[in-house]
C-alpha cells in the first residue's frame, strides 16, 4: 500500500481523540487512589491490548519480535521507559493544571523534541530544509508549535480568571500552578522518547512489513509489534513507580475494596453520592467491578492513540517523523474540546476564549499543512 497522506491525517486524528479521551473514565473511579487505577489502565494499556491487537492483526508478531536485531529491541524497551517517566508526570500535570494546560504545556515540548531530534540525529535536516515539500512540513510543525503557546497562554489566562468553586465544578480540586508547570514541562520533554522508541523499533516494522506482505496481509499493521516492545519499557516504569506508592501509602487493601481518594473526581461525584458505593466502609462489589471497568476502560482507549498513530505513519510517505506533530496536535485539539465540554473555560473573559479558538483553529491548519507538504513529497 502506497502512502496517502490525507489518509494518514484522519487516522492521526483519530488517535488524537483516543488520547485526549483517555482521562475521561478516571472520573468515574470512585473512592480509588491514583496509583491504584493507574496500574490497572497500565496494564490494560501496556500489556494486554497490545499484545490482543498485534495477535490479530500480525500473524506470528512475536516471532518478528524474536527475529529483529537485540540492539532495536534493547533501545525501543528503554526508550520506553524513558517515555514512561513521562507518562507518569503528564497524567500528575493532567491534575494539577487541567485537561487544556496541562496538554498545552506537556504535549507542546513534546511535539518539538519528539518530531525534531529523530530526524536531526540521523542527519536528515539538510534534505529536508532543501526540498519545498520538507520547508512546508517545518511550516507546519511552526504553526502548531505557535497555536500550542497560545493554548497556552489561554490557559494561564483561565486560571486568573474563574473561582476556586468553578475550578472545583471542572474537577481541578488538586490544581496548583507552580507545581503543574514543573511537572508539565518535565513530562513533555520525558513523553517525546516515544518517538525515539518507534523509530529504533524500525527494523522491527521492516520485518514485520516483509512478513505481512509475503502472506497477503496489509502492511498497514507493520508497526503493530513494534508498540508492544515499546510498551513493555513504558510498563516497567509505571509498574514500579505504581508499587513504590501503594508501599508508601498502604492502598493495596483498596484492590479488594478497602476506600481511597480519586483527585480526578470531580466535585460534584464526592460528598454523599459516595456513601451509596460504600458499605461498613468497604465499597461495594458493584463499585468496585465499576471501578475496574473504568480503569480497563481508560487504559484501551489510551492504547487506540498509537494504534492510529501506526496507521497513520505508515501513511505519510518518507518524511514520516511529522507524523509526531500531527499526533500531538490531534491530541491538543480534541483535549480543547473537552475542555470546552467539560466547561473548564466557564466564566472566563472573551479575550481568554479568543484565545482557545485561535490556538485550535491553529492547530488544525497545522495538521492541513503538514500532510499537504507529505503529500507534496509523495508525488516528486
Amino acid at each position: 500500500m502506497g502512502s496517502n497522506p490525507f489518509i494518514g491525517i484522519l487516522y492521526h486524528w483519530i488517535g488524537g481523540f483516543a488520547s485526549a479521551t483517555n482521562f475521561i473514565p478516571f472520573r468515574g473511579i470512585k473512592r480509588w487512589s491514583w496509583e491504584i487505577y493507574w496500574i490497572v489502565q497500565g496494564v490494560a494499556a501496556w500489556i494486554i491490548a497490545p499484545l490482543v491487537i498485534a495477535s490479530l492483526f500480525v500473524p506470528h508478531f512475536l516471532s518478528i519480535i524474536q527475529a529483529a536485531p537485540h540492539r532495536s529491541i534493547g533501545f525501543a524497551v528503554l526508550f520506553g521507559m524513558l517515555w514512561g517517566v513521562g507518562g507518569l508526570t503528564f497524567g500528575l500535570s493532567i491534575r494539577y493544571l487541567g485537561i487544556a494546560l496541562g496538554y498545552a504545556v506537556s504535549l507542546g515540548l513534546c511535539t518539538a523534541f519528539g518530531t525534531l531530534i529523530p530526524p536531526i540525529y540521523a542527519g536528515e535536516m539538510h534534505t529536508i530544509l532543501s526540498e519545498r515539500s520538507g520547508q512546508v512540513i517545518l511550516l507546519g510543525i511552526l504553526v502548531c508549535l505557535i497555536a500550542v503557546a497560545i493554548n497556552g497562554a489561554a490557559g494561564w489566562s483561565k486560571e486568573n480568571e474563574i473561582t476556586e468553586e468553578e475550578k472545583a465544578e471542572a474537577g481541578e480540586t488538586d490544581f496548583s500552578l507552580g507545581r503543574g508547570l514543573l511537572v508539565a514541562v518535565f513530562a513533555g520533554i520525558m513523553s517525546s522518547f516515544f518517538a525515539f522508541g518507534l523509530a529504533a523499533g524500525a527494523p522491527i516494522a521492516a520485518i514485520a512489513k516483509e512478513r505481512l506482505l509475503a502472506e497477503g496481509h496489509l502492511d498497514l499493521w507493520q508497526n503493530l509489534p513494534v508498540l508492544v516492545v515499546v510498551l513493555w519499557g513504558g510498563f516497567v516504569t509505571n509498574f514500579v513507580w505504581s508499587v513504590v506508592l501503594i508501599l508508601r501509602n498502604k492502598s493495596a487493601r483498596q484492590f479488594t475494596g478497602a476506600t481511597g481518594v480519586n483527585p480526578m473526581q470531580a466535585a460534584q461525584h464526592a460528598g454523599s453520592m459516595a456513601d451509596a458505593d460504600t458499605v461498613d466502609g468497604r465499597l461495594t462489589a458493584s463499585r468496585l467491578a465499576k471501578n475496574y471497568l473504568f480503569a480497563a476502560l481508560a487504559g484501551v482507549v489510551w492504547y487506540f492513540q498509537f494504534f492510529f498513530y501506526s496507521l497513520g505513519q505508515t501513511k505519510m510517505g518518507k518524511y514520516d517523523f511529522s507524523s509526531w506533530t500531527l499526533h500531538m496536535a490531534s491530541i491538543i485539539i480534541f483535549a480543547t474540546l473537552w475542555g470546552i465540554f467539560l466547561k473548564e473555560w466557564t466564566g472566563t473573559s472573551r479575550r481568554t476564549k479568543t484565545l482557545v479558538a485561535l490556538g485550535l483553529t491553529l492547530l488544525i491548519g497545522s495538521t492541513l499543512i503538514v500532510g499537504y507538504g507529505n503529500y507534496l513529497k509523495s508525488i516528486q
